[in-house]
């Protein structure tokens, strides 16, 4: 029987994991064990001493992607007015719901019989792939040859917090790892200058769930998500004191990595791994981030093209800083965007107000990210994602029955999201709802099958990206192990 290593973390020694290392060495005769997790494995393997958590590692088979985009706009756009057409919409606009649709149902605000609503903006279907889009997006139409629309995405979360939090960590409840943590938890980063994951947030403020949709939950908190900034100091608190010389810095760094190694040979706390990692990697960052974050690098035409201004905390800038930061090695990039929720309780998110304002805030820079990323040849191993946490009913809401302003309530049945780039079938419109929109009518994609495909295409088996945490083997897609990946996404 196997002992139990020392360096493996005091939560992964459970009897669950004495039994599975004795039974697994008796029927196999081998010499490890494995609980499907990847710590386990690499924590013996290199049991002589302290390993960089961040250390580039190669994906369980080939990859169709190297790195990620992820643009969430949150609060959730409405789909019924952008990509997924519904002409029966306007045909039955004002008239009730069909009660079928309601046995049962729970609204976020919605209170009474609601009636339908038309879309609010013409669709048009152009270009030779011929995709039905929104005239809020004129841009999105000049890269559709690159977009696999994927109208069929379904919840079960209706409320933003619970829902954003399923979808970027597997779990509705707070405490679970992030999926940019599980990314550089299974592959690592390509550069040792700057994170494996970072951050970048627009608009009025953070989505609903917090920070917690970039925290590193269980995982060690090297993987954490780093917030960086497009106007003053990029990463808050990394600056060296004032008076202290960069050689006095490096000394005092090599001073604390001594005596975390020592604790770590005595410990094996694998947070001590990761703090040796994190103040080596601040002391790099200090140098590497502000050249990276610095927009004035680049060209005016490139600018003009994502309509990008220097020192502004826009989803332009972050669009063009999200190129930066993939093409210098960061293996996933988080951009978050708010005000997309639209109620229809003020002019602040009113369909024929706000959703044209933040399209036209968006369509420009994402459709520029795409098409930059294609001229530099990086799109083909950058994935690019696009979508919220859910979608938009096909029922107008009407907060408390007043009517000055148009709006849909919160829709976990069906929504849309698409993406580009990084092994996916290019030019495609994916699943498709029902005749109002309602309920995905086939080839429907859970949030947990999504986070499947997207591990599939970066070289990582959902099922085997696991780690060991008070006693389960945790994974993106849960413990269950149903989730799918969907086969029609890919090229």
């Amino acid at each position: 029987m196997q002992p139990i290593d020392p360096r493996i973390p005091l939560a992964a020694q459970t009897r669950r994991t004495f039994l599975g290392a004795g039974l697994g060495a008796l029927a196999s005769g081998a010499g490890a064990f494995s609980l499907g997790g990847i710590a386990l494995g690499e924590l013996v393997a290199n049991s002589g001493g302290v390993v960089d958590p961040l250390a580039p590692r190669a994906p369980q088979f080939p990859a169709r992607a190297k790195r990620v985009i992820y643009i969430h706009l949150a609060g959730s756009p409405s789909q019924l007015e952008l990509l997924d057409y519904k002409p029966k919409l306007a045909e039955f606009h004002g008239t009730p719901c069909p009660e079928e649709y309601l046995k049962g149902e729970k609204f976020a605000f919605i209170k009474g019989h609601p009636t339908l609503l038309a879309p609010q903006f013409k669709f048009q279907q152009t270009g030779s792939v011929g995709m039905w889009t929104s005239e809020l997006l004129p841009h999105l139409r000049t890269i559709e040859k690159e977009v696999c629309v994927i109208n069929s995405m379904t919840t079960d979360q209706f409320n933003h917090a619970p829902a954003q939090l399923l979808l970027h960590t597997g779990e509705s409840r707070f405490g679970a790892a992030s999926f940019g943590s599980w990314v550089g938890y299974g592959l690592g980063c390509e550069t040792r200058d700057l994170p494996a994951f970072v951050v970048l947030v627009s608009g009025d403020k953070t989505p609903d769930a917090g920070k917690s949709v970039w925290g590193s939950g269980f995982l060690p908190s090297v993987y954490q998500g780093v917030q960086c900034r497009a106007s003053g100091e990029p990463v808050l608190y990394v600056k060296d004191p004032a008076g202290m010389m960069r050689e006095t810095r490096r000394a005092t760094i090599d001073a604390i990595a001594d005596l975390g190694r020592a604790s770590f040979a005595r410990h094996g706390d694998q947070e001590t791994e990761a703090r040796i990692a994190q103040y080596e990697l601040a002391f790099r960052m200090q140098t590497a981030v502000p050249e990276a974050m610095d927009l004035t690098r680049e060209s005016p035409a490139t600018l003009e093209e994502y309509g990008a201004t220097p020192g502004a905390p826009s989803l332009a800038n972050s669009c063009l800083l999200a190129r930066r930061l993939v093409e210098r090695g960061v293996r996933f990039v988080q951009l978050y965007d708010w005000g997309w929720d639209g109620h229809g309780t003020s002019p602040s998110d009113d369909l024929l107000t706000q959703l044209p304002k933040k399209c036209r805030e968006m369509d420009q820079p994402v459709a520029a990210l795409v098409r930059d990323l294609r001229r530099r040849g990086l799109l083909d191993e950058t994935l690019v994602i696009w979508g919220g946490e859910f979608g938009r009913t096909p029922v107008v809401e009407y907060r408390d029955g007043k009517k000055d302003f148009l709006g849909r309530d919160h829709h976990p049945h069906a929504f849309t999201m698409w993406l580009a780039g990084g092994g996916v079938k290019g030019g495609t419109v994916y699943g498709a709802t029902d005749e109002l929109g309602y309920r995905v009518a086939r080839e429907a994609v859970r949030v947990k099958d999504f986070q499947a495909t997207v591990l599939h295409l970066l070289g990582l088996d959902h099922l085997r990206l696991g780690y060991t945490h008070a006693g389960l083997n945790h994974r993106l897609t849960g413990v269950q192990g149903d989730a799918l990946v969907v086969r029609g996404l890919l090229a």
